[in-house]
């Protein structure tokens, strides 16, 4: 997939615009927001406000908190969407706390997402061992063995692939419905 933050409108331009544009891998474990800029800018916006014809304009906003590691922001929106979507974005922010089980338990409710195949592809395409079918599960139990070796070829896959996931799940959530 090839990612163009053009794609979502120009404000939301501006915003990934803070974070390079999208493409900037995200830490498995944030320590805390990667841009207090976008994490204000995002305070002052709504989901339809900025997703106004989209498919999930919660979830997608909930994808922007995440994309620059406002986790606690992420989460209150992730809780309240009661979706696969919802569950995807809340699994992804218990994974990156680290929280493994919880993350688990909430990849669990996402249940088959219609992205999975296309993130299983994109993963292999990285190198990531990923197999026909996504697995959740075993993409924490990865994140959770490369968060423990900083600068490991391991991370920085680890890394790419969660760009990769954050990436398909926020064009699937922002995409205009047809």
């Amino acid at each position: 997939m090839d990612f163009l933050a053009t794609d979502y409108g120009p404000t939301v331009l501006e915003i990934l615009a803070m974070g390079e544009h999208g493409l900037r891998p995200m830490p498995l474990a944030p320590s805390g927001p990667s841009s207090s800029e976008a994490k204000e800018h995002l305070k002052t916006l709504s989901a339809v406000g900025l997703f106004p014809e989209a498919r999930a304009p919660e979830a997608a906003l909930c994808g922007l908190y995440l994309y620059f590691s406002c986790l606690d922001e992420g989460h209150t929106l992730a809780q309240a969407l009661e979706t696969p979507d919802g569950s995807f974005w809340h699994g992804i922010m218990h994974r990156q706390e680290p929280d493994a089980e919880n993350a688990a338990y909430w990849f669990r409710r996402v249940g088959k997402h219609p992205v999975f195949p296309t993130l299983a592809a994109a993963a292999r395409g990285l190198g990531y061992p990923a197999g026909e079918k996504w697995d959740p599960l075993g993409f924490i139990d990865y994140c959770e063995a490369a968060h423990r070796r900083p600068g490991s070829r391991e991370e920085k896959l680890a890394m790419q692939v969660q760009l990769v996931e954050w990436q398909i799940l926020f064009d699937y959530c922002a995409a205009k419905l047809s």
